[in-house]
């Protein structure tokens, strides 16, 4: 668990919240901060008069108040004194110690003033493959306190929250004042398991972006609470609170009736939980803070057809406002959290590096964050990243979510329902893929030439997900638009139109720009995507169709490896002739001198050794296609990008471009020129630093066997985000939460070197490193778990213990499996009959694995 306190916390938000509902963040000293549950990003922009406070006061002794965060820290610079609405001027806590492991936080506080030891815990429920609970509109937020004295002591935790109803989530407001308010209502609720407040408002109709409802509540019987503080002047509201908090030793008088605010200003609600300790006796306290804007527009799009247009969030389909997302998440508290601890234990009770633990799980934290949109018809849309007040780069964009592995292992389903938009809508009659989609789902498609290898890296995909469930409708579905954005390659001007397998013609990529002629980022996608497509003709019954593109497959992978390869890695063939055919006339007036005397096309890379120069090859191994290209030049290239574009140290790197790491720090460059040949305009991003592409690079040379260099790029990846310079929580690339960032889950991938194909039946794992004692998480479609292997010189053994869902398993593959070996298995103790092939396990018919089960497999060699 990563650990940080004093100067480390400053950056940290640790975001909280369901998949498509936006979050709102767990700041390093406790504060919540950047509350953006209001349909858009919010960075930097806090809810006024909202913190959590104790009171305690031991028998026979002083009672004491603080609000329930670390100290302010440096700097204290403010024209007009640190601000009111942070109640930043009374007191805090001494010290705070923050451990991280998503999506569990908990910070343990230390002041030698306060009578109780005092601890939060924080989450929101995430359960791999269950969307819905994974998706709530909730922050869970628990507090425990330990009595060390020997005298009782009476505690009350209170949560103060301001009624945002009618906030936009970009403007700043003025404590208790802002323009959208008004008509807002605090309600107290009491039901038999929950009680609380609830937060309306009735200035906005129903179908406004700005109407909603909130609620802070708790399952926890001894409450008291304030519905509504002193609606007056100055800072008297907040007087008020604090003087009857700290005076009434815990206790709030409501003496408020239910009663809307006046227009342009809005309520603070308290809600505090009491209890007395005995000495030595511990309590946990438990909140919930809930909340439900339903009317999600488009804000990003300027295309008069979409433009803000209602597009809804699935969430508020399934829960009717934000008290019955509280009473949900209340009711199933039990199942919720062991749950949710399950996928904790299951992924960080393992043996991989911690490095790797850390970067995976943090980075599934942006499927929580408002990079990730779940609207009203249940299909996952995604920005790339956020902006402080608004999504950038819309939306799913195919060569961008290229890199992520991290949905399509942990929530498949949502995967899925990308593919229909891609392939079923995005996909034109010529196989032209429009790469960034417009929402609504109206039939206009958005205007850009297509990107090759967003397009090849998006038939990756559908394999990806026809592998991880198995479902043939499925792959009949998107069927016809696969083959068509295969083919399209092949149209005369377009990328192959040869159709020999190398990619020549005009290549528009990630980098925003157009690569004109034969190099391997481009080549690997459309190798990759052949033999996918090949696979996938196959399992349909297209045989002929299946030769045609093994054909074409087997023509490209000689051709780059002959044209591309120079002894250490691939370069780039500028085919200049081909950009000089196409670039069109040049006008003057929209492109200036320098562009038009141009000789050659500007923002290649020729004799560079480009990071993402084996992108399509990492993803072949991801989902098990093998080699695209030659074994040997894959580990020769891999060995030659570490030794020329990994630093660890870049003090003296010269860039002009965005910088993502700096000084002392280390990186992977995007590309480097070690035998020299750089262009005088190489493509605009070479010089940067993106944390999606060392995570693509670090798990390919971890495939490759070279472990310790991709380790090496991910400890540097992850050392950068220390909490004092950089939030651990958010790798921000063309915005924060940077979807590319969710590479990081092929690490899991590669060191375990699991591969589940549904259809099939079969799971296979082959651990890196020491297999003498494994243990690692596993996904197999609807089902995740734990596995664990035990190789010793006269057996090996291995154990399979489901966590959640069901599984269909026929055959199962590890390291120590010889044909001649003797299986002795069982399911639960009762025992199996098990053979051996061509180093698979076989069962004599497939089994139903279901959570709680544990599947065991002892392998012996012939004889033993």
């Amino acid at each position: 668990m990563r650990t940080f306190t004093a100067e480390s916390l400053q950056e940290i938000a640790f975001p909280i919240g369901g998949i498509g509902t936006g979050t709102v963040s767990l700041g390093g000293r406790g504060n919540l901060r950047d509350w953006e549950i209001f349909n858009r990003p919010a960075k930097g922009k806090d809810l006024p008069y909202t913190f959590f406070s104790i009171y305690a006061e031991p028998e026979g002794g002083a009672g004491v108040a603080r609000v329930l965060e670390r100290r302010l820290m440096p700097p204290y610079t403010a024209g007009f004194g640190l601000p009111t609405s942070k109640v930043s001027g009374l007191p805090r806590l001494k010290e705070a110690i923050f451990h991280g492991e998503y999506p569990l936080a908990r910070i343990e506080f230390q002041d030698d003033d306060l009578p109780v030891q005092v601890s939060l815990e924080a989450f929101n429920p995430f359960i791999p493959m269950n969307t819905l609970d994974s998706g709530t509109p909730t922050a869970l937020l628990d507090w425990t306190v330990t009595n060390p004295l020997d005298v009782p002591v009476s505690v009350t935790i209170a949560c103060s929250l301001l009624n945002a109803v009618g906030y936009n989530g970009q403007d700043s407001i003025s404590n208790r004042f802002y323009g959208g308010f008004g008509a807002n209502l605090n309600q107290w609720r009491e039901e038999e398991a929950l009680e609380g407040i609830y937060m309306s408002g009735s200035k906005h109709a129903p179908d406004s972006p700005l109407f909603g409802s909130m609620a802070v509540a708790t399952e926890w019987p001894q409450t008291t609470f304030k519905l509504r503080w002193e609606r007056a002047g100055w800072w008297d509201d907040v007087q008020n609170f604090w003087d009857e908090f700290t005076h009434g030793r815990g206790e709030l008088n409501n003496r408020s009736a239910e009663s809307v605010s006046p227009d342009g200003q809005s309520d603070v609600g308290t809600l505090g939980l009491k209890v007395t300790l005995e000495p030595g006796q511990t309590a946990t306290l438990p909140f919930i803070l809930s909340w439900h804007f339903p009317n999600l527009h488009n804000t990003w799009n300027g295309e008069a057809s979409v433009k803000g247009k209602r597009l809804g969030n699935w969430y508020s389909t399934q829960w009717a406002d934000a008290w019955d997302a509280a009473r949900y998440v209340a009711d199933n508290r039990e199942r919720l959290e062991s749950e949710t601890r399950a996928y904790h234990s299951a992924l960080f009770n393992s043996t991989l590096p911690d490095e790797v633990l850390d970067a995976a799980s943090a980075n599934a934290s942006i499927l929580r964050t408002t990079t990730v949109l779940r609207t009203e018809d249940g299909r996952m849309n995604g920005f790339e990243g956020c902006g402080d007040n608004s999504g950038c780069c819309a939306m799913n964009c195919t060569h961008v979510w290229n890199y992520v592995q991290t949905v399509a292992y942990l929530f498949p389903e949502l995967e899925r329902s990308v593919r229909l938009t891609d392939f079923q809508h995005n996909t034109r009659s010529n196989g032209d893929m429009a790469f960034r989609t417009l929402l609504p789902l109206i039939g206009d498609l958005w205007a850009h030439m297509p990107a090759a290898d967003g397009q090849m890296g998006t038939v990756m995909k559908v394999y990806r997900e026809w592998l991880q469930c198995g479902d043939k409708d499925f792959l009949t579905a998107v069927w016809p638009g696969v083959v068509r954005a295969i083919e399209h390659a092949w149209l005369p001007g377009s990328w192959d139109a040869d159709k020999d397998g190398v990619m020549e013609g005009k290549q528009h990529n990630t980098y925003d720009i157009e690569f004109y002629g034969a190099n391997t980022m481009m080549g690997t996608f459309y190798l990759g995507a052949l033999r996918a497509a090949e696979e996938m003709a196959l399992a349909l019954g297209e045989n002929n169709r299946a030769a045609e593109y093994r054909g074409v497959y087997e023509s490209g992978r000689a051709g780059y490896s002959a044209q591309l390869f120079n002894g250490e890695f691939y370069r780039q063939i500028v085919n200049t002739p081909f950009w000089e055919a196409t670039r069109g006339p040049v006008s003057r007036e929209t492109h200036p001198d320098s562009i038009v005397t141009d000789t050659e096309p500007r923002y290649q890379y020729g004799e560079g050794c480009l990071a993402d120069q084996l992108l399509g090859q990492w993803f072949a191994r991801v989902v098990g296609l093998g080699d695209v290209l030659p074994e040997g030049e894959l580990k020769a290239t891999l060995a030659a990008i570490y030794k020329y574009n990994f630093k660890e140290d870049l003090t003296r790197h010269e860039s002009v471009q965005r910088v993502y790491a700096i000084n002392d720090e280390g990186g992977l460059l995007l590309c480097t020129w070690p035998n020299g040949g750089r262009p005088t305009y190489p493509f605009p991003y070479a010089d940067e630093i993106w944390t999606g592409i060392e995570y693509q690079v670090a798990s390919h040379c971890i495939y490759e066997g070279l472990v310790d260099e991709g380790l090496a790029i991910v400890r540097a990846v992850r050392d950068r985000h220390d909490g004092q310079k950089r939030n651990p929580w958010n790798e921000f690339e063309c915005g924060h939460h940077y979807a590319r960032a969710m590479a990081s889950w092929s690490l899991v991938l590669a060191m375990s070197g699991q591969q589940y194909h549904a259809a099939d039946g079969h799971l296979t794992v082959a651990p890196v490193g020491d297999a003498c004692n494994f243990r690692c998480i596993y996904t197999a479609g609807t089902q995740w778990g734990s596995f664990s292997l035990h190789a010793g010189s006269d057996s090996s053994e291995f154990n399979l213990e489901p966590a959640w869902g069901e599984a269909t398993l026929s055959s199962l593959g590890f390291p120590g499996i010889g044909d001649s070996s003797l299986v002795d298995a069982d399911l639960d103790g009762v025992s199996l009959l098990a053979t051996t092939h061509e180093g698979i396990v076989h069962f004599a018919g497939p089994l139903i694995l279901k959570a709680g089960q544990k599947l065991t497999l002892r392998v012996h060699p012939s004889g033993v």
